[in-house]
C-alpha cells in the first residue's frame, strides 16, 4: 500500500521581481501580476544544473523522511528542461546520492511529470520498495526575454521538489489516481530545439476544462464531496487558472494552496514544491483528503487522491 512519507524542495536564492523583467518584455509589472498572479520568481545560477538542483531537493526530502539514500528502491525524475535528453537527470541524481545500482528513470514531461511520477511510484512501491520522486526544472533557460516571448517569459522560474513514496508508512495513503493523454492537441505546449513554446489561450481553455473533470471524476469515484477535501495541491501554472479550477470544482478557494506569487511557474517542480511548503506549514496531522492535480505537455493531465492515515 503506497504512502506519502515526506517532501523536500530547493529554490535558487536569486529573486527576479516583475519590475526586473517588465522593461525587457515591453510590459508593466502590474500587467504581469494581473495576468499571472506572479510577483517574483527564482532563477538558477549559471553553474546550476537540473540534476544538481534535483539532488538538493532529494537530500532535503530524505532528511525529513529520516532515511538514507541506501533505503531507496528507485528514483523517478521529472523534468522538461534538462540540459541533455539522454542520460537525463535521474541517473545523475542517483550518482549524487552515492547509488550505483538503484534503478533511476527519467520522465521528460513538463508541468505534469511529477504527477505522473507519483502515480507510477504508487504502483511500483509494492515491488521495488521506497520510491523517491524528484521534479527539477530550470525553465528560465528555455524562454527568451523579449517582447515577442512575453506571454511565456513572464511565467517561468526555476526550482526542484521531491517526495518519498513508501510502501509501509507515511502521513497519508495514496488511494487512487487518474491520468489522461491527448496527443492530438500536443502541439499547443512543447519544448523543441531547446525552446519552450505555448499557445497560452488554448492551454488555459483546455486546462480549465480537463483539470476540474479529472478531480471531479476522482472524488465521485470515492464519494467525496469537493468541500470535504482538506487541500488541493495543483501544478502552479497561473493563479487565474487555479481560481477557475476552484470555481469549476465547486470547492472553497482557500483550500487551493498557492505559492506561485513567490516562485512563478516551475513546471514539473511546482507540484512538489507546493506540496512541501503546504505540508511543513501544517500544525496538526492531516484530517481530510488531499488532492493533487496537474496539466502539461503531451497533453497529459490528471489527479491523485491521498487520504490521511
Amino acid at each position: 500500500m503506497p504512502y506519502l512519507r515526506a517532501f523536500g524542495s530547493w529554490l535558487p536564492p536569486r529573486r527576479v521581481p516583475n519590475a526586473e523583467l517588465a522593461p525587457q518584455l515591453g510590459v508593466t509589472p502590474e500587467w504581469i501580476l494581473e495576468a499571472t498572479g506572479i510577483e517574483e520568481r527564482r532563477y538558477a545560477a549559471d553553474e546550476d544544473t537540473v540534476a544538481g538542483i534535483g539532488l538538493l531537493a532529494a537530500r532535503d526530502c530524505l532528511e525529513h523522511a529520516g532515511l538514507a539514500a541506501a533505503d531507496l528502491g528507485m528514483i523517478l525524475a521529472a523534468s522538461g528542461s534538462s540540459e541533455r535528453f539522454c542520460p537525463g537527470p535521474a541517473s545523475r541524481i542517483a550518482a549524487g546520492l552515492g547509488l550505483n545500482a538503484t534503478p533511476a528513470l527519467d520522465i521528460p514531461v513538463p508541468s505534469c511529470g511529477s504527477l505522473i511520477a507519483l502515480a507510477l511510484a504508487a504502483q511500483l512501491t509494492p515491488s521495488v520498495g521506497r520510491v523517491l520522486v524528484v521534479g527539477a526544472e530550470i525553465m528560465s533557460r528555455l524562454v527568451d526575454l523579449t517582447p515577442d516571448s512575453k506571454d511565456t517569459a513572464i511565467l517561468f522560474g526555476d526550482g526542484a521538489g521531491a517526495c518519498l513514496v513508501d510502501p509501509e508508512s507515511g502521513f497519508a495513503r495514496i488511494a487512487d489516481w487518474n491520468w489522461y493523454t491527448d496527443g492530438a492537441s500536443s502541439e499547443i505546449l512543447k519544448v523543441e530545439a531547446g525552446r519552450f513554446s505555448m499557445d497560452g489561450r488554448s492551454v488555459i481553455l483546455q486546462a480549465a476544462r480537463k483539470i476540474p473533470r479529472a478531480i471531479g471524476d476522482l472524488l465521485a469515484r470515492h464519494q467525496i464531496a469537493p468541500s470535504d477535501v482538506e487541500a488541493y495541491l495543483l501544478h502552479q501554472a497561473n493563479l487565474n487558472l487555479i481560481a477557475r479550477v476552484a470555481a469549476q470544482v465547486n470547492a472553497p478557494r482557500e483550500r487551493f494552496y498557492t505559492n506561485i506569487a513567490r516562485y512563478g511557474n516551475t513546471s514539473s517542480a511546482s507540484l512538489l514544491i507546493a506540496a512541501c511548503e503546504w505540508h511543513r506549514e501544517q500544525t496538526a496531522p492531516s484530517s481530510g483528503p488531499i488532492v493533487f492535480a496537474a496539466f502539461g505537455a503531451g497533453l497529459n493531465w490528471g489527479a491523485l487522491l491521498a487520504v490521511p492515515c
